[in-house]
């Protein structure tokens, strides 16, 4: 799988402070998990369905400096959501498309699909593995983030940070950054313009978000 700007969006955006376990949901080749790690210092755990991405996962972490403190489990969330864990954070950059045109390879599928992961599976797995306290953070499209938002109350989840993607300016809200806690607080929301509308230009907020992350804004600042 590429790595896509979901994935980095939601990695640079969720925060893991005061977090000492946290669990990645459908890790793909490992991309959360290890951009989490590079900022706290959690134990992180990292569930993935499909046998050749645990593979890429599991190569990619071992090469990392962070391979002590990440474990690879190739298992479905719904069975790993049974076991008695708790975690102070569960992040997951989920399949999201139901219903529309189907890809023809197989594994990119079911990473776009939610037929093996639907958001009811991600709020009852989650409200039964968070810590008290604990946080729940995705990236999902407007829409599908908008009734997940209403639909988690019901679970005992509470939509407590949302971050309004928007490509360019002028445009429609195209994903949402959100977090959940089964406590509610104070309600925080902005939104995060990616470009300026000029090819290959980016926004001051979204560089100094991501920029951690992308050797390119690296080189560019140094």
């Amino acid at each position: 799988m590429k790595v896509g700007t979901d994935g980095i969006l939601l990695g640079a955006w969720t925060n893991c402070e005061g977090a000492a376990r946290i669990l990645d949901v459908g890790t793909g080749t490992g991309l959360l998990a290890l951009m989490i790690a590079q900022k706290c210092n959690a134990f992180i755990d990292a569930v993935e369905i499909d046998p050749v991405a645990c593979v890429q996962a599991t190569d990619n972490v071992a090469l990392s400096p962070w391979k002590e403190r990440i474990k690879i489990i190739h298992s479905s969330f719904q069975n790993y959501s049974t076991e008695s864990v708790k975690y102070d954070l569960i992040v997951t950059n989920p399949p999201y498309f139901t219903g529309s045109l189907k890809a023809p390879d197989l594994a990119r599928t079911a990473a776009r699909h939610n037929d093996t992961l639907s958001p009811g599976d991600i709020l009852q797995g989650s409200s039964i593995m968070l810590s008290e306290g604990g946080k729940l953070a995705l990236i999902l499209p407007y829409e599908e983030g908008s009734v997940f938002i209403a639909m988690a109350v019901s679970f005992g989840l509470f939509c407590l940070r949302k971050t309004n993607v928007i490509s360019v300016p002028g445009k429609p809200v195209k994903r949402l950054l959100l977090e959940f806690s089964g406590k509610k607080t104070v309600y925080a929301e902005d939104d995060l313009v990616i470009s300026p509308g000029t090819r290959h230009k980016y926004t001051e907020k979204y560089k100094n978000l991501t920029g951690s992350y992308y050797l390119y804004f690296r080189s560019q600042n140094s």
